[in-house]
């Protein structure tokens, strides 16, 4: 496989002309651009050798939008042009200029953050399907602007629905389920984890058992009291939260014989004080359904300067579909907020700025890489469809020990507005290309490995 310049010729609308670097071009007949195929004529270009020129009848059949550098793959006697990877979303507005609302730059910097790396890659929602042509009205970012394409279902689907509530409608499901089991297109990070899920999932997978917390799915006010009296703090959170929200420190002060729960609301970090743990759980979760959050145990995290630090670490699959560390960096909590999400006040450190001896930094780097390359091998392994990375928050005890809060599928990206981390920011964009151009050739030469 390797990459080509792609021309379209209006001369020869229907002849497909290859470098004569090419390797057997007389038992080519067919060209295939996502999933569109169309028969043409394949002649040797001698005055050229690293150029392809598609005819402009034929560019229209396979519906090829524009010119531009592309993998091209070769497949018995069909030349295959791609990936062609569309970035599947909700959302959508009748702006032209912000056509994905307060998201269109996020996708903008996405589509454009590595042309290197020679894809077709477009934005797209349910309702941009036309099921009976097989083609997909897409939004390219291309010279600044939004444009639309007709293009073919795409040969891989990236996954960037917004929040759990649209991923769970009817009609999303429906495209979903469609695209991956009518044609065969590898679907990546398909849904948003369920932190109870995901616990339980874990803990079948022996190496994954020393990173864990203990954890409950909330049962009783007597649960709560047995893990505090085990821990000293507890923390109690939904199942599918996010962004810090609804999520409660419940700590007993044993000489007081009262109760302090630290929490956040529309109007900032509270700590409240009670006489009883009945009275906290029903006044201050009353509005909540309790069956669908966890208790888990306290960690007595790293501090700096009082403030508790944890980390935020981004794992992506590469070229290979291994995963690798992309991205690590450390959370300060803000004043009087138990957790460390920037929309609670906390801020962002690199691991220099937060460790300035270097032994102490790669001692830790070290720990937190191992265990989260370890962690991302166990949930790929138990969570299905294809997962091409993880946003993992980690803890650091007082006495260095790693521990999981969390993994997301669909992490957010807000460390990497620190200048310092724009290195990783770009890798993270890059190998979710990389891991797309991966799927893509498996699902054209071995798609058995993706659709047992």
């Amino acid at each position: 496989m390797k990459s080509y310049p792609i021309q379209i010729n209006e001369r020869h609308p229907d002849v497909v002309f290859l470098p004569y670097t090419f390797p057997e071009v007389r038992q080519l007949q067919h060209i295939s651009f996502g999933a569109s195929v169309a028969a043409c004529k394949v002649e040797t270009d001698y005055l050229s050798d690293s150029i392809i020129t598609i005819g402009a009848n034929v560019a229209k059949q396979i519906h090829l939008p524009f010119a531009a550098d592309i993998h091209v793959f070769i497949q018995e006697d069909t030349i295959m042009l791609g990936p062609l990877i569309g970035i599947f979303t909700a959302g959508f507005t009748e702006s032209a200029l912000r056509p994905i609302g307060e998201r269109s730059l996020f996708f903008a910097n996405l589509l454009t953050a590595t042309a290197a790396n020679k894809a077709y890659m477009f934005v797209f929602g349910s309702h941009h399907i036309h099921w009976d042509e097989g083609t997909v009205t897409g939004y390219f970012y291309n010279n600044e602007r939004w444009v639309q394409h007709e293009v073919p279902l795409p040969h891989v689907v990236y996954d960037r629905l917004p929040n759990r509530k649209t991923e769970n409608h009817r009609a999303i499901a429906r495209v979903k389920t469609r695209l991956q089991r009518e044609y065969l297109i590898p679907w990546f990070n398909p849904g948003f984890f369920n932190k109870w899920d995901i616990y339980q999932l874990l803990q079948r997978e022996e190496e994954a058992l020393p990173y864990l917390p203990e954890t409950e799915r909330f049962t009783s006010f007597g649960q709560i009291e047995l893990l505090l009296a085990k821990y000293g703090h507890v923390y109690v959170k939904p199942m599918n939260g996010s962004l810090g929200n609804s999520i409660y420190q419940i700590r007993y002060a044993f000489e007081e014989n009262v109760y302090y729960c630290r929490f956040r609301d529309e109007n900032g970090n509270k700590l409240r004080k009670y006489q009883a743990l009945e009275y906290l759980v029903n006044h201050l979760l009353r509005h909540h359904e309790l069956d669908k959050f966890i208790v888990q145990q306290g960690i007595s995290l790293y501090r700096l300067n009082g403030q508790p630090v944890d980390f935020r670490v981004h794992t992506n699959k590469n070229r290979s579909g291994i995963w690798q560390l992309t991205a690590i960096a450390a959370k300060v909590a803000g004043q009087g907020s138990m957790t460390t999400h920037i929309n609670n006040g906390g801020d962002v450190l690199t691991l220099e700025e937060l460790f300035p001896d270097p032994q102490q930094r790669d001692e830790v780097q070290t720990k937190i890489t191992d265990a989260v390359l370890l962690l991302s091998g166990c949930i790929d392994r138990q969570v299905d469809g294809c997962i091409g990375e993880i946003g993992f928050d980690i803890g650091l005890d007082k006495n260095g020990k790693v521990w999981l809060f969390e993994a997301n599928s669909k992490p957010g990206r807000s460390i990497f507005e620190h200048p310092k981390l724009q290195e990783s920011d770009r890798l993270t964009k890059e190998l979710f290309l990389e891991y797309a151009l991966h799927l893509t050739e498996k699902s054209l030469f071995s798609p058995e490995e993706l659709f047992q």
